[in-house]
């Protein structure tokens, strides 16, 4: 964990990182996912709900399966499914610590949208706290694991990838952040999509709390 202490760039994923995916935040997301579908298509919440998990598996996002094949306007797509009320998540106030106390870069690199970010960053009271996001928009709506956002995330804050770990749920996405030459960090979970790909040699750190990693390499920095 020493070579962490170097650490010039800290990227992190959104949803089911910043907070933990017990809270089950994402699934309210979800939710919404199959109702634009069932209301776009005329079909009921099974069938809608198929198809989202369908084109999720094939495409990386629902979002791409919905471009690809059904001409879905985006824009329309993420401020439908992105409009939850998280009210009910506390914040998280020793994750707010942990970040203030990192000095070098942070930022935040989503599937999600820019107003998912904000939404999610000021419940759990850490907002402000990050030197930018990359959200779907900017990856020109080609989602993680592709990629084309890594390098366009590189390209977009300057960062030199030998310096910088990727901090994420889903650990078949650090395959690309590795290839490129960064840290990657798994945070553990028992979703199946995420978990798949947990045992490759392509993840350097495995965690199960992110506030409680990032208090271990602060310590370290002061010592």
């Amino acid at each position: 964990m020493k070579d962490l202490v170097d650490i010039k760039y800290w990227i992190f994923d959104l949803d089911n990182t910043l907070y933990s995916g017990q809270t089950k935040v994402f699934s309210e997301v979800d939710k919404k996912m199959s109702a634009f579908i069932s209301k776009k298509f005329d079909v009921d919440l099974i069938q809608a709900r198929e198809l989202q998990k369908k084109y999720f598996y094939e495409y990386g996002t629902t979002l791409s399966g919905l471009m690809n094949h059904d001409n879905i306007d985006p824009h329309e797509f993420l401020e439908f499914v992105h409009d939850i009320d998280i009210s009910w998540l506390p914040k998280d106030k020793i994750l707010r610590e942990e970040l203030i106390k990192i000095k070098e870069k942070k930022i935040i690199f989503t599937n999600g949208s820019h107003a998912h970010v904000e939404n999610i960053t000021k419940q759990l009271g850490i907002d402000g706290l990050f030197d930018g996001a990359f959200d779907i928009t900017d990856a020109d709506f080609i989602p993680k694991p592709h990629l084309d956002p890594y390098k366009k995330l590189i390209k977009k804050f300057n960062i030199d990838p030998t310096q910088s770990i990727l901090i994420e749920d889903i650990a078949h996405n650090l395959e690309q952040a590795k290839n490129l030459g960064m840290k990657t960090c798994w945070l553990e979970n028992d979703e199946v999509f995420a978990k798949k790909d947990a045992d490759k040699s392509y993840i350097d750190y495995k965690i199960n709390n992110l506030p409680s990693f990032l208090q271990k390499i602060n310590i370290l920095k002061n010592n």
